[in-house]
Order: C-alpha cells, then structure tokens, then sequence
C-alpha cells in the first residue's frame, strides 16, 4: 500500500503556490516601474498576495492527500 506524507506533500503544495504566484507578478513587475501604470499594478499585486495568502491558509489545514488536490489551482 502506498502512503503519501501529509507533511511532505503541503511542503510541495507550498513550492507550486510560490511559482505560481511568482509567474502571476512577473507582468506586474515592469508595470510597477511605468508611471502610468504603477499604482493599478500595486492594487494587482495586492490582490494576488490576498488570494496566495488565503491559499496557504487552505494548504495548512488540509489534513489528507484529496483535500490538497482539490484546492491546488493548475498552472495556466
């Protein structure tokens, strides 16, 4: 029978929602040296750490592999 480590596994969901939230700010990063666009790239930037935020708070209280899979979003 195989066992997945729960431990391990959150471990790994955390390193798929830093890279996913790294490629999400990628566009936003030139767009905040741009005047025109700055403060609507922050306000961006601020909704993508509220959404990663309340995702790490799910991958924290999953408590098996099932749960985890169901709210890990799929890279675009």
């Amino acid at each position: 029978m195989i066992t997945i480590n729960i431990v391990k596994a959150k471990n790994i969901a955390h390193v798929m929602r830093r890279g996913l939230r790294s490629e999400a700010f990628r566009p936003l990063d030139v767009k905040v040296t741009i005047p025109n666009e700055s403060a609507q790239a922050e306000i961006d930037r601020a909704a993508i750490r509220a959404n990663d935020s309340e995702l790490q708070v799910l991958i924290d209280s999953c408590t098996d592999i099932s749960e985890l899979k169901s709210i890990m979003p799929t890279a675009p």
